[in-house]
């Protein structure tokens, strides 16, 4: 039991470790973001770590193919970051409320941020007008989340 306990911890304290943070001026994102629309977004298919029960490894969805990612480290250097389906993006409002997008997903629109929510679920779509965001995080969680054939 305690070997079990120890595994846990160490496992959740290696992922908080591995996760990378940057931030992207908001200013930046809408420069970064100009051209994508509904109309350019692929199919792509994504193989997942690990399957929910009775589902498949594999998942469809429609991604916005950004290829880098213009951010800045906690050092604040300007970084590129590859663009990939393990690409989570957090976006903090003037309310202080903190949303959660999967990065390859999101879209300009008007002026409006909008984003999936959910890889199984692509109909959860979370539209924010971009005057009310006032900072914008991009994590590389490690995940091992993978674009396929």
């Amino acid at each position: 039991m305690k070997l079990r306990s120890f595994l846990l911890t160490f496992s959740l304290v290696l992922v908080m470790v591995s996760c990378k943070t940057y931030t992207i001026p908001v200013q930046s994102f809408k420069e970064q973001m100009q051209g994508i629309t509904a109309d350019s977004m692929k199919k792509v298919n994504v193989r997942m770590p690990l399957p929910l029960p009775g589902s498949s490894t594999k998942t469809t969805y429609f991604s916005n193919q950004i290829q880098t990612i213009r951010v800045v480290n906690k050092k604040g250097e300007a970084v590129n970051l590859a663009n990939s389906p393990a690409i989570e993006m957090r976006v903090t409002l003037r309310n202080n409320k903190r949303y959660h997008f999967y990065f390859d997903t999101v879209i300009l629109q008007n002026d409006t941020l909008m984003g999936g929510r959910s890889r199984f679920a692509s109909s959860l779509i979370r539209k924010i007008p971009m005057d009310s965001i006032v900072k914008i995080e991009v994590q590389d969680g490690g995940k091992k989340i993978e674009y396929t054939q």
